[in-house]
């Protein structure tokens, strides 16, 4: 049964927000043609574990606040040397032919519900191109969600040689009216981030993210890359915020050599709810990847882990490797983990692992037995689970942040 929840959008809203953008016809096209499908498409597949269903998006009341013609946000994007960092509107002027070859390339804009209510309505996007041979580091993109929606989209293409570095922020704003970004927002919010990336040949691609919504905020994130010969795509992927996070990750590894590096992180308390998927696809010979993820949940929050290494028949030498461990800190927590590998090829070397336990009550006595308090023990124990994923994190702007959020989620 189809999810029916678009009875407020319209052909007109959509017309409206590509013209603001100043689309061509066969942009405006993608955007209908998606709007249209929206009567037959499911919600994305959600994580299931025998006897449950661990998320529920169905549940979603998203006519109550899609709203996109009232988009509002707070946008920096910070460039480097030789590249180009391009809003939506300039990209569509600069970039007309390289957008309409790889614009819904890697995610297909009719994937599912959710893909195809972002492509009809997005009305904000960011481009970054990376020529021949050009290596940049510091590209920045930050927002700061000022309204009851908002859908992004963000396209990376490196080309043969190149390499850049990519740090994205997302945030909610002050809901106190009279703000001067006119915050005064009430109630639930919905955030939507599609991503794609296309990594040429022996090209390097690190793109970090920090999820730092409120917890008002439902958030629904895909972000995906395909790596062409010797090329590298690297995810570090960090959810600290919303009220429910539905995050997917991955890489397919379509040129012989490639690699993928995917870390995770999260830490949940309250209410929070984290569906967090992982994936690599091997697709060619030599293929190296690998997935790590940690999260730790407080109070009541809940956390579901899906991970998957597919070995394609023709991934001739794959090595592929995962190991996911979630931490928790309440007896009302709840935590599932499902590693799994697809092997079709012999010639491989991998492996998976997932855990799911408390705090070591050992660790905790030899600590205190010391003269640390329980409080300060439980939480020098919290960071130093950690610090695998935090050395993984190349970008040292980024493991600065996702520390000092550790840091500030522990002093709550």
């Amino acid at each position: 049964m189809s999810t029916q929840v678009h009875a407020n959008l319209t052909r007109d809203q959509v017309e409206q927000i590509s013209e603001q953008l100043g689309e061509p016809e066969w942009l405006l096209e993608t955007r209908l043609e998606a709007l249209e499908a929206l009567d037959d498409l499911e919600m994305p597949d959600v994580i299931r574990t025998p006897g449950r269903d661990w998320t529920n998006l169905d549940a979603l009341d998203f006519e109550g606040f899609v709203d996109p013609l009232n988009a509002a946000q707070d946008k920096e994007r910070e460039s480097a040397e030789g590249i180009e960092v391009l809003e939506w509107s300039d990209a569509v002027a600069k970039h007309g032919d390289l957008l309409e070859e790889q614009f819904g390339s890697i995610v297909d804009p009719e994937e599912n519900y959710l893909t195809a209510l972002s492509t009809a309505l997005f009305t904000d996007g960011t481009v970054v191109y990376v020529p021949e041979g050009v290596d940049a580091e510091d590209v920045k993109i930050r927002t700061t969600m000022n309204s009851q929606s908002l859908f992004n989209y963000t396209l990376v293409v490196t080309e043969q040689n190149a390499s850049v570095t990519i740090l994205e922020r997302q945030s909610t704003g002050d809901r106190e009216a009279g703000s001067a970004s006119d915050a005064s927002v009430d109630g639930e919010r919905y955030y939507s981030g599609i991503v794609e990336v296309a990594a040429g040949e022996n090209s390097h691609v690190q793109y970090g993210s920090l999820q730092n919504l409120d917890d008002e905020t439902y958030n629904y994130t895909l972000k995906r890359g395909t790596a062409d010969t010797y090329a590298n795509v690297n995810w570090i992927e960090a959810n600290m915020g919303s009220r429910l996070t539905k995050s997917e990750v991955e890489t397919t590894l379509d040129g012989d050599g490639s690699e993928s590096h995917i870390v995770g992180a999260f830490f949940g308390h309250d209410d929070q709810h984290f569906d967090i998927n992982s994936r690599v696809w091997h697709r060619a010979e030599h293929t190296t990847a690998d997935l790590v993820t940690r999260g730790v949940l407080d109070d009541s929050a809940r956390s579901v882990y899906e991970g998957v290494q597919d070995v394609g028949r023709d991934a001739w030498n794959t090595s592929s490797y995962q190991r996911e461990n979630t931490l928790m800190l309440s007896d009302d927590s709840e935590a599932d983990a499902s590693p799994k590998l697809i092997i079709n090829n012999h010639d491989t070397e991998a492996s998976h692992s997932a855990t799911v336990g408390q705090v070591d009550e050992q660790d905790l006595f030899y600590m205190t037995s010391r003269g640390v308090d329980p409080r300060s023990a439980r939480n020098m124990l919290v960071e130093g689970f950690f610090v695998p994923v935090l050395e993984e994190v190349a970008v040292d702007e980024l493991r600065d942040d996702i520390e000092e959020l550790v840091a500030e989620r522990l002093r709550e």
